[in-house]
């Protein structure tokens, strides 16, 4: 399974509806993303840029993105973010495998212009 890190925004019209009608949206989540395969972990209503912030481990991208798309076209979101999440022991593996790819980048000396030779 993949972890996800959710946020969400949500419209000025859902928050008049939830405030309206308070509710716990971690079910409703849960049943969409136990409907692709997933499983939710915690979720949190935040302040600042995101609204909504949680966890959620899926079979694939495939999969995360269904739901994001699905979240985003049910239009009670104005943001929807999903961001792919490393365990430490893949993060690892991504390092090492970093140091072996044989990468060459770019040095702090003068660069040639083609024309510039003056």
């Amino acid at each position: 399974m993949a972890f996800y890190l959710l946020q969400v925004s949500y419209t000025s019209d859902a928050w008049a509806a939830m405030i309206k009608n308070p509710q716990d949206r971690t079910e409703a989540v849960r049943d969409a993303v136990q409907r692709l395969s997933g499983k939710v972990g915690s979720m949190w209503i935040s302040l600042g840029e995101f609204d909504l912030i949680g966890f959620a481990s899926m079979p694939d991208n495939s999969c995360a993105a269904a739901f994001a798309m699905a979240i985003a076209a049910g239009g009670a979101c104005k943001s929807v973010r999903t961001t792919p999440l490393l365990t430490m022991q893949e993060g690892v593996e991504a390092m090492t495998r970093a140091a072996r790819c044989g990468y060459d980048p770019p040095t702090g000396g003068a660069v040639s212009v083609p024309g510039d030779e003056l």
